[in-house]
Formats: C-alpha cells, sequence, structure tokens
C-alpha cells in the first residue's frame, strides 16, 4: 500500500525530466515554431489546436515538471500527488495507447491499469526521476500485451476513423509490428529522442533507429500523401484526438486499484489455506513406514494331482450304515466297545 507521508511539491525548475518533452536536437525548432493559428496542415487544412495531445506537458513547460495540485501546501499526500501526476499524464496516455491498439476501450483499460500498478507501487514512482516515463511504459506494455488477442472481448475490430486520411493511418500503423509501432509513437509522437526511445523499449539506439526508419517507410508506402517528420507528428496527434479520449477519475483509478489489490491478496490467503490444509491431510493420511506390494502369484508345477476317492468296501459300507443308525447321543457314544 501507499504510504501515508506527506510528498514534497516540486516545481518546474526542480522535477525530473517527464521524457514527454525531450525532443531531438534536430526538431527542437520546429517544434517550437508550430503556431496553432498560423500554420496550416499539409492537405489543406488550419492546423488543429491539438497537435501536441499526444504530449502530456503541454505548451510552455519545463521538461518534468509534474503540475502540483491547487491550493495545496508545501506538501502533498501521496493521494494527492497521483491525482496530480493522474491530470497531468492520463489524458495523453490514453491518445497514445489508442495509436498502439486502434481501439478506445483497450486505451482507456491499458492507462487505468498502469495508474493502477502505480498507485500500488506509490513510494516507488514517487521516488523515480521519471514517473510520467514509468507509468507511460507500464501503460504501452499493456496495451502491446499479446493476450489481448485471446480476449472475447477483442477479437472483433472497432469501427474505423470516419475520415479517409485518419483511417489509412491507422491501418498503416497497426500493419507495422509492435515494437516498430511503438517506437515510432515514441518518438513521432509523443517527441522522445533517440536513446531514450530505446531505452524506453528495451533496444539499443541502433536498432531503435531501423525501427524508426523501417516504419515511416511503410507508412510513406501505405499512405496516399507523404508526411514528413513534422507533418506526421501532427497527423498522429489528429488521429488519437478523432474520439472519445476521456479518461476516468483519479479518485476511481485509486479504488480500483486497492480493490483489486485486496481480491488479489485474499485470493492469495485463500490458496495459502488450502495448500496448508491439503498438505496437513496428506501427512496424517499417509502411511508412515513402506509396505513392500504384494508379489504376484506363480502356478507350482511338479505337484501331483489330487486323487478322487475310490468306490468303498464291504467293511466301509457296514461301519457307514451302523454310524447312521446309533444315537448320537446314546451310551454308545459314551461307552466304548470292546473288540
Amino acid at each position: 500500500m501507499p504510504e501515508q507521508g506527506p510528498v514534497p511539491v516540486r516545481g518546474p525548475e526542480s522535477g525530473a525530466g517527464a521524457g514527454s518533452e525531450r525532443g531531438a536536437p534536430s526538431r527542437g525548432g520546429a517544434e517550437s515554431g508550430r503556431g496553432r493559428s498560423s500554420r496550416t496542415g499539409g492537405r489543406g487544412r488550419r492546423r488543429p489546436s491539438w497537435a501536441r495531445a499526444l504530449r502530456p506537458s503541454g505548451l510552455n513547460r519545463a521538461p518534468g515538471a509534474v503540475p502540483a495540485a491547487r491550493q495545496a501546501g508545501p506538501y502533498l499526500t501521496p493521494a494527492q500527488a497521483f491525482d496530480a501526476l493522474y491530470a497531468y499524464c492520463a489524458p495523453a496516455l490514453v491518445r497514445q495507447a489508442y495509436l498502439l491498439t486502434g481501439r478506445r476501450d483497450l486505451a482507456h483499460e491499458s492507462v487505468e491499469r498502469a495508474f493502477q500498478r502505480a498507485w500500488d507501487h506509490w513510494p516507488e514512482v514517487a521516488r523515480d526521476p521519471d514517473p510520467a516515463g514509468w507509468v507511460r511504459a507500464a501503460a504501452h506494455d499493456w496495451a502491446l500485451s499479446p493476450w489481448h488477442r485471446f480476449r472475447r472481448r477483442y477479437r472483433h475490430p472497432e469501427p474505423p476513423p470516419p475520415d479517409d486520411h485518419d483511417r489509412a493511418l491507422l491501418d498503416a500503423l497497426l500493419s507495422l509490428p509492435p515494437p516498430y509501432r511503438r517506437t515510432l509513437v515514441l518518438y513521432d509522437g509523443v517527441g522522445l529522442d533517440l536513446p531514450d526511445t530505446a531505452a524506453e523499449t528495451e533496444a539499443s539506439t541502433r536498432a531503435a533507429a531501423g525501427r524508426l526508419l523501417y516504419a515511416r517507410e511503410v507508412l510513406a508506402e501505405r499512405l496516399p500523401e507523404p508526411a514528413g517528420p513534422r507533418e506526421l507528428h501532427d497527423r498522429l496527434a489528429e488521429l488519437a484526438s478523432s474520439g472519445r479520449t476521456r479518461a476516468a477519475e483519479p479518485a476511481a483509478v485509486r479504488v480500483g486499484g486497492e480493490r483489486r489489490a485486496r481480491l488479489w491478496t485474499r485470493t492469495a490467503a485463500a490458496v495459502t489455506v488450502v495448500l496448508i490444509g491439503s498438505t496437513a491431510m496428506t501427512l496424517h493420511t499417509a502411511p508412515t513406514h513402506y509396505v513392500p506390494p504384494v508379489p504376484p502369484g506363480e502356478t507350482v508345477r511338479g505337484v501331483p494331482p489330487r486323487a478322487a476317492p475310490g468306490p468303498l468296501s464291504d467293511d466301509q459300507r457296514e461301519l457307514r450304515d451302523r454310524l447312521r443308525e446309533a444315537l448320537l447321543d446314546g451310551p454308545e457314544r459314551l461307552t466304548p466297545e470292546a473288540r
């Protein structure tokens, strides 16, 4: 369970990097020059205001600065710190998980499970240099888990986006292998630099670069219009924001995580009791010494067969008749006859 001690508020000047604003140096100028109302997209449409929707930090915020709760003192309780981290990261993480899976329900479930796990390990997450990256890695791992294919609710695809360009982009993304898809979303969507992308995907920098180049080549072949890195970032943000992206309330996520932890604890206790009972029963009923098994029977050879009795002689028949005629309790039975 999370510790109940206060957590100091870390302002923008002292917060650890959240991993969401660490763009490559070559893209920094291009990212800072993006206007929300003065530029237009590659398809002749006005650049949307959610051009940075995949980034949890928003605009003009120092790297890694998780905003503190309003009207909070110099220290935050674990619940307040968790709620601040949730409000800071959850909406963008839902959009990222949607790009990885193509399913809104699975995206929301991935983010909720990641934050429930973070609440269960809150002392570790609170001391982590990058708490937003910790939760992001957990959400991406759950979203890309191969076990979802065996769940009944995820066997059929969701309705595709209504826009043709968004539908083509989503199909191209889902055609990529999961590691390549995750690398593309982290680098071109979230804006991580190549070393951080490689570290989060558990690959070398050279392997991450190869995955990124291959993913861009596949998208360039399957998309009807060419898209550079800047245009691809905007199109990913537009696709991620095309549907329902509202995350659950942080209090509900915390309560759900605590309920799940209690359920697993009780299940583990019940299984332990069953194992102890079965072990005690086995020790009580098991034999205390070795009992050799009874060997199977064998046929004895060489013994002559038992002969049947032959006919009675005259004396034997006379004795039989006398025995049948004599009384069972008479004096003849008590006094032997002299011969």
